[in-house]
């Protein structure tokens, strides 16, 4: 059940008056010509005008109480669709379906044109889009910035079993969500050099000289709370050339020369994360990050200059959070913006600074903390990479006030690491810059303190917080899963879609046998359209009545995609070989995306599409399983494949995931964990019950004594185990790739011999008893709903609404308006 906003129902009556004027007079279409892509386009015109009148309010409520509003800096923004988001928030949902059918459309079909936004990979972007929907909602002040990126991460196409990149272009038609604003753009100056001069005081001090420039353009994408009382917007900024620096160029006859330095310049906002891997594409990464924040501050600064004559009481208005180490030069760019461009002292600059910055590390593998070249900032940003010396010098001799003579220490906290060639240690930075450091689940942010950067804990720890994610409601149950929601709302009511706390009146109902029937049914329909989509796009038949089980988020060892696959393998030999049944048919759906240079990961979808091959056509398992891998994972698909889950997967090796997300999706939409004790998978199973969650696997402390000790030996579980060493043989063989032989030995290798750094074989055991668990009790219908309903009931913490009130209480500042 979505509800009308009373509001807007007047003025949404002429709703299809206003698509066939924008058809007609926007775009030049007769209603009769129009296809469902210019229906979709027209309808979203049509919506931003109510989304705008609101904006519009917003601001200037706003501006008339002289808000302190946070503004939230990421390289990743994972929107996905926006129509129907935007219509529900709105309250617009059921008088545009209305609108539709009058001139004889489906809304539903023109939901389905609608490309996602491609402007994040994972995780970090989907967090990012939860949490902008979550501060409208709540009618507080805040704003993201980003990057308007032309092509996305890359369109994941499966060809004979491997991962093809292909360019996501989602910007190949124009987006009704985003609007120009030309004349707010920012110019970003990069390269150049400094020299010391003397200012009008007579005193000396640097000068960033002879730099080149680029624009940065912004595109404001609306975003309208529930209920539509609050309309923030998220600014994406474009690159643009300089036409000046261009044209002088021009003039000196070199024509081709003027319009190469114009590709170069705006391809800068042409891809998301452009490989790192050589040094021209270490560079364009820096360069982005540097346009993102520069941008992004000069805005902030144009906001706030607005009620303020100077930036003395610049933290008391503005709280700016760093998500992840991207955006960290933001840190260095409002000194140097505060320090050269506005004359204050650097004792008064950086107490500002400080106070202003917020940071949330996203990760605890070494691989993923930034560190950047000195080399790059010489010759990029040359008047930063001073003032980077300058913040690294005053901050060690804190710490040698503190622990003299502690060399170690000292190398092991500065944010220039020494080496044969120096780099800038990006989460230094952010933690000694920022008054605020947390992680996203508690066992996450114990594990910063305690493993990842125990100095900085110890010498600050007045810094270091917890803010465990959340999801939001709107999004990921009553978008997704419509039925479910209605059923919902029909029966507590529908304040669960703003305090998802209220969701635990459904625990009253475990026992009903109306509700749970209802319950089911939904649960089927769900897998039954997940089944006709895996059929129309895989073309592999699955059973609805199969235990779904759904393994969905990047492609990466640590997430332990491999094991999940080892165990299928597994269960194949245990019903070709030693002749046994599982207890229910299993259909095993996995999706995501390997990073186009991790081999490994990329290797890892190989396998899995081989393994589907043989499975599924192998007539001696008689469908007791199929596998199924479905490419180009996006939020549209996740909306297809979440509601159907019977079991999620959420194997991490212990100790890995910061937090997830998706499993908090899966089990607002009725579906199990099977999980490790990992991130929010520990707050989860406090939250939902030990028994109403599946738990396996070695323990973070256990996993640290192991490697403590030095005790672990996979070639011994190897040895030891049979059906452990049937599978790896497997690899061994070239049983799982005879048209292309040793193609996985390496996985034998890296498990057997070299490690198992993921601890694959020590959790193979515990991982395969808990599957049986689960199948057994799969067979309990009645007791298996008992505790998907209860998983809905009990994870009301885990919305990103009580997440960005703790970040607005405790680290920004913040309040409702």
């Amino acid at each position: 059940m979505i509800k009308t906003n009373v509001n807007f129902a007047r003025e949404a009556t002429s709703l299809g008056e206003r698509i066939a004027q924008n058809l007609k007079y926007s775009m030049g279409k007769r209603i009769s010509d129009a296809t469902p892509e210019d229906i979709f386009y027209a309808l979203g015109l049509a919506v931003r005008e109510f989304m705008i009148d609101r904006l519009f309010e917003t601001e200037e409520r706003y501006q008339n109480k002289d808000v302190k509003a946070m503004y939230y800096l990421s390289l990743e923004y994972l929107i996905g669709r926006s129509l129907s988001n935007n219509l529900i928030n709105l309250g617009m949902y059921d008088l545009c379906v209305d609108a539709l059918k009058n001139i004889g459309i489906s809304l539903s079909d023109i939901i389905e044109t609608e490309s996602d936004a491609a402007l994040g990979n994972g995780g970090l972007g989907r967090l990012a889009a939860c949490f902008l929907d979550s501060i409208a909602t709540l009618g507080m002040p805040g704003f993201g910035y980003g990057i308007n990126y032309e092509f996305g991460i890359f369109r994941q196409k499966i060809v004979n079993g491997y991962q093809v990149e292909q360019p996501d272009y989602w910007l190949r038609e124009d987006s009704p969500w985003l609007i120009e604003k030309a004349d707010e753009a920012c110019i970003v100056p990069l390269y150049g050099r400094v020299e010391i001069e003397k200012d009008v005081n007579g005193n000396y001090k640097p000068f960033w000289k002879d730099w080149k420039f680029i624009y940065g353009i912004p595109y404001d994408m609306p975003i309208v709370g529930y209920g539509g009382q609050t309309v923030n917007y998220l600014r994406l900024y474009s690159a643009r050339a300089s036409n000046e620096f261009d044209m002088n160029i021009f003039n000196s006859g070199d024509y081709l020369k003027a319009v190469e330095q114009k590709t170069t310049s705006e391809v800068v906002s042409k891809v998301l994360y452009p490989s790192d891997t050589v040094d021209q594409g270490k560079e364009l990464r820096v360069v982005q990050q540097y346009f993102l924040v520069s941008c992004s501050l000069r805005d902030i600064l144009r906001r706030y200059s607005r009620n303020h004559k100077n930036l003395n009481k610049l933290s008391s208005k503005v709280a700016i959070q760093l998500n992840d180490t991207h955006p960290a030069l933001a840190i260095v760019e409002l000194m140097r913006i505060l320090v050269d461009e506005n004359g204050m002292t650097w004792k008064q600059a950086w107490n500002i600074t400080e106070a202003t910055f917020g940071y949330t590390n996203h990760t605890l593998l070494p691989e993923a903390m930034e560190r950047w070249p000195l080399s790059l900032f010489e010759r990029i940003l040359p008047r930063h990479l001073q003032i980077i010396y300058d913040i690294n010098e005053r901050f060690l001799k804190k710490v040698s006030a503190k622990w003299p003579h502690d060399m170690d220490r000292l190398n092991r906290m500065s944010i220039i690491e020494e080496g044969y060639a120096k780099q800038v240690r990006m989460a230094h930075l952010s933690i000694v810059g920022s008054h605020s450091v947390n992680g996203v689940a508690a066992l996450h942010s114990e594990l910063i303190k305690t493993d990842l950067v125990p100095d900085f804990y110890e010498m600050m720890p007045e810094k270091f917080n917890n803010k465990t994610n959340g999801v939001t409601q709107r999004r990921w149950l009553l978008n997704v899963n419509p039925e479910l929601a209605g059923l919902i709302s029909n029966t507590i009511g529908d304040d669960w879609i703003t305090d998802l706390y209220k969701l635990r009146g459904l625990e009253g109902y475990t026992g009903d046998e109306d509700f749970t029937n209802e319950f089911q049914e939904i649960k089927s329909r769900n897998k039954e359209r997940l089944a006709d989509y895996i059929f129309d796009t895989a073309h592999i038949t699955v059973n609805p009545e199969s235990l779904f089980d759904i393994h969905v988020k990047r492609i990466h060892e640590y997430k332990r995609q491999l094991l999940n696959i080892m165990h299928i393998i597994h269960q194949y030999y245990c019903i070709v070989e030693d002749g046994l049944s599982l207890k229910v048919p299993k259909t095993y759906i996995f999706a995501g995306k390997a990073a186009p240079g991790y081999w490994a990961a990329k290797n890892i979808i190989k396998l899995i599409n081989n393994v589907a091959n043989i499975v599924n056509n192998d007539k001696r398992v008689k469908d007791q399983i199929k596998v199924v891998f479905l490419p180009d994972y996006k939020v549209s698909l996740a909306a297809k494949i979440i509601p159907a889950a019977d079991v999620s997967e959420h194997i991490s090796t212990a100790g890995k995931e910061a937090s997830g997300t998706s499993n908090m999706k899966f089990a607002l939409n009725g579906a199990l964990t099977i999980g490790t004790l990992d991130g929010a998978n520990i707050e989860i199973m406090e939250e939902v019950g030990a028994e109403n969650i599946f738990i396996c696997g070695l323990k973070t402390e256990e996993i640290d004594q192991l490697i403590r000790t030095n005790s672990y030996h996979p070639y011994g579980v190897y040895e030891d185990n049979n059906y452990i060493r049937r599978v790896m043989d497997a690899f061994k063989l070239d049983a799982l790739c005879q048209e292309t032989p040793g193609l996985f030995n390496w996985i034998f290798e890296a498990l057997v011999h070299n490690g198992d750094v993921y601890f694959h074989l020590a959790d193979f055991e515990s991982y395969a008893e808990t599957q049986k668990k689960i199948e057994l009790e799969f067979t309990e219908k009645s007791k298996w709903t008992e505790k998907a309903i209860l998983n809905v009931a009990r994870i009301g913490k885990f919305s990103s609404d009580r997440t960005i009130s703790e970040y607005a209480d405790d680290i920004w500042g913040i309040k409702r308006y």
